[in-house]
């Protein structure tokens, strides 16, 4: 049985792209996270086994938690092990349970992609970094994810969720807290029934999402409490009789029992009386999954359609609607500040950039990158500087020319502007114009310590191609950085990679380091 292709069929006869649901079962798969009883046993640290607090719990592991929480307290503000730890967050305890919280998150802080790049589902990894789909729902506190999608907009806990006007297209939705805001964990029976107390708020939230998104879900058991709370929630909002508007909409990808072949199956999941369909995929090999994501990936990075709709949702709530339309470069746009139309967003088609003298009105940017990369087009520098790279640059100011202009005999900048050539909008470009600005964060607070071959070593390309930009010049090894564009090349081009622009600014920047001045 195909899986790929069936999932492919019912991903093209949805009108929205997919949104991904990732539960703990992910990040056990790809960082190697302990279950919940690892976890929380990690932390028995007073004398008391875990199961002594599973017993006194009886069985709960929510209360577990807390009783652990409250042990782990006294502990933690007088053992030497805890004392930097100390000084560094006491000012975040606000209860008994903090303590605890905090050393959560500080072990899951030591979880990123370099553990998943590492682990046996690397190729798995090489395809998630890629994919564009719509959003992530998530329970998990690690942050793999914001690092598989860091142009995405991250919610954290419903509460920030249900009073923000989230657009559902290039987000993640963090329901149950995460490991960058240690009191935001979903982590105690009491936190369970704060969460659950507004469960049907959350659904309300969601219903859209679910009925007009296809929605995959990884690393949940079927039988999940969570899982099955919200998809109650979300069925008492559309009511029984509009239950079947979710038919093929919800996809649970589930391992393999021993003697089990991979299949996908139509079925109904029953909560409380009410039978509610999904899809259900079999399998021990996730490597379909994500290639029937991709094969009906947007043209446009979800993060861009974003900002769209935020600008157009401020226009409308505007009572000073903008009067300015311009069109805006797509790899340029980092916030919504930057989209500056009403309504009609495309791909333009700016890579064929003639037309130009004879046997060149048909090179595009990608023959130019190409060349920058191996040398080996042997066109006429003059040509290309006065015809190709201008035509190209009125749609991107990631266009190679200081190649062109080292060999052509332009080796300084007054030689530059002795020549005439309107290459202003790259010879004069800022060199932090190259940086994507929604990588700042996660490069401070992760990587600013790497040099650049342990940034490649540790993230994905996509990733790397990123954070490369944010190191001082100094720091950039130019060979390098070569072979790891040569290693990427296929990603240069929009209809393989999500990632297009973070790789075309990387090599403009090795065309200004190994030719410019």
């Amino acid at each position: 049985m195909d899986i790929e292709n069936k999932l492919v069929d019912i991903f093209r006869s949805r009108s929205a792209g997919p949104f991904l649901f990732l539960g703990s079962g992910f990040s056990r798969r790809y960082l190697g996270l302990e279950d919940w009883k690892g976890l929380l046993s990690k932390f028995c640290v007073t004398g008391r086994p875990f199961e002594y607090y599973l017993s006194s719990a009886n069985g709960s592991y929510p209360k577990v938690a807390a009783l652990l929480a409250r042990d782990f307290n006294e502990y933690w503000w007088s053992a030497p092990e805890y004392s930097k730890s100390v000084e560094r967050f006491k000012s975040r305890v606000i209860d008994e349970t903090s303590a605890l919280r905090i050393e959560m998150c500080n072990y899951l802080s030591t979880l990123d992609q370099s553990k998943a790049k590492e682990s046996e589902y690397a190729e798995e990894v090489k395809l998630l970094s890629n994919l564009n789909v719509d959003g992530v729902i998530t329970t998990n506190w690690d942050m793999f994810i914001e690092q598989l999608f860091p142009d995405y907009k991250t919610y954290i806990g419903q509460e920030e969720l249900l009073f923000s006007n989230p657009q559902e297209i290039g987000e993640i939705y963090k329901i149950h807290g995460c490991s960058t805001s240690s009191n935001s964990l979903i982590l105690t029976n009491l936190d369970y029934e704060s969460f659950n107390q507004k469960n049907t708020y959350l659904a309300a939230k969601l219903i859209t999402l679910f009925v007009e998104h296809p929605v995959v879900f990884i690393g949940y058991s079927i039988s999940d409490k969570n899982i099955n709370s919200l998809l109650k929630a979300i069925s008492g909002c559309i009511g029984k009789e509009n239950i079947e508007q979710l038919r093929k909409n919800l996809i649970f990808i589930q391992r393999l029992s021993d003697g089990e072949e991979p299949n996908i199956s139509d079925t109904y999941l029953t909560i409380d009386g009410i039978q509610i369909p999904l899809v259900l995929v079999k399998t021990n090999d996730f490597i379909p999954v994500y290639k029937a994501i991709h094969s009906t990936k947007r043209k446009i990075p979800a993060r861009v359609l974003r900002y769209c709709k935020e600008q157009l949702y401020e226009l409308v709530q505007s009572s000073e609607p903008e009067k300015k339309i311009c069109v805006v470069d797509i790899d340029e746009i980092e916030s919504k500040d930057d989209v500056e139309f009403l309504v009609g967003v495309g791909v333009a088609q700016q890579e064929f950039v003639g037309p130009s003298p004879i046997g060149y009105e048909s090179l595009n940017t990608i023959d130019l990158f190409e060349d920058l990369l191996h040398e080996n087009k042997e066109y006429d520098c003059e040509q290309v500087l006065r015809h190709v790279a201008p035509k190209a640059c009125k749609s991107t100011p990631n266009v190679p020319v200081f190649m062109y202009l080292n060999k052509f005999g332009i080796a300084d900048e007054q030689a530059y502007k002795d020549s005439g050539f309107k290459l202003d909008k790259v010879v004069f470009r800022d060199v932090k114009k190259l940086r994507v600005q929604s990588y700042s964060k996660p490069y401070f607070r992760n990587y600013r310590h790497m040099d650049m071959g342990q940034i490649i070593e540790a993230c994905t390309p996509e990733n790397a191609a990123a954070y490369i930009p944010f190191l001082s010049l100094e720091k950039i090894d130019v060979e390098l950085l070569h072979n790891f564009l040569i290693e990427n090349e296929d990603k240069f081009d929009y209809a393989v990679s999500s990632y297009a622009s973070s790789f075309r600014k990387l090599a403009a920047l090795y065309d200004r380091m190994k030719w410019g001045w």
